[in-house]
């Protein structure tokens, strides 16, 4: 009997040596956490950069090429035959918006006849049936807080250290909401001669082509892709750390 609990205590003392090791030289490694992270809908790669830099396996993910110089690091292809691969454990997804923002909605009866703003209800919608276990979906405020239902959160990059506006609704599976960072001014606002106002941001841009406009309002803002890498990213790696049962060690179940 004294013999068998040696080697149980033996067997035990190998698994926590070796789960010291491991994480010692991989602090990272699946042993310990999740990492495998997908941003669709993502060319600029900010989201991507940002998870990148805190170690994990991230990848962005678009129809166009990135913009963020690290093709390396991004999947050139249809999000739909993404969004459903496990092998992900968090997906950050930046659906288009620009046939459902409200910022649209004189464009809205013609896009509805032509089928435009379907297509983009049918993307969205897509996400929110992802199997990947943990998964946000972000979009400006739109259409699809009463087609879908209202977001988990509404953020601002105010919040998070950039001194500008820019209302973002967040849906979100299994993730906290993000935490405030660095809260400071809205940044510089510009007032028409219609009484009209807005960022200076958003008026410095409106001189650029409709595509190239679509392309500068969906870039996420360093503070806010900072805050998600590192609140979500830590949450997903605290529920991924592997923590092996005493009890079941002792048994023999290694």
């Amino acid at each position: 009997m004294v013999a068998f609990l040696f080697i149980r205590a033996l067997n035990f003392y190998r698994i926590l040596i070796g789960a010291s090791i491991e994480y010692l030289t991989n602090p990272l490694s699946e042993f310990l956490i999740m990492k495998k992270v997908l941003v669709a809908c993502e060319e600029s790669q900010a989201v991507t950069l940002a998870f990148r830099e805190r170690g994990f396996e991230a990848y962005s993910l678009d129809i166009k090429p990135c913009t963020g110089g690290h093709p390396e690091f991004h999947i050139q292809g249809d999000a739909l035959e993404y969004i459903n691969d496990t092998s992900f454990d968090l997906m950050i997804a930046h659906p288009p918006c620009t046939h459902l923002a409200c910022s649209g909605a004189r464009h809205f009866q013609k896009k509805i006849a032509d089928g435009r703003q379907q297509q983009g209800i049918d993307l969205f919608m897509a996400f929110t049936r992802s199997k990947i276990k943990h998964f946000a979906i972000e979009n400006p405020v739109g259409i699809m807080s009463n087609l879908y239902r209202k977001p988990d959160q509404i953020i601002q990059p105010y919040f998070f250290g950039d001194e500008a506006v820019k209302t973002t609704c967040m849906w979100t599976k299994n993730l906290p909401n993000l935490k405030p960072t660095k809260i400071v001014g809205k940044g510089e606002i510009v007032t028409f001669k219609s009484g009209n106002r807005m960022s200076k941001w958003y008026s410095d841009i409106s001189g650029l082509t409709p595509e190239e406009r679509s392309t500068m309002r969906s870039k996420t803002f360093p503070g806010i892709a900072a805050a998600i890498a590192q609140q979500w990213g830590d949450y997903i790696m605290e529920k991924s750390t592997y923590q092996p049962d005493i009890f079941d060690v002792m048994n023999g179940e290694d």
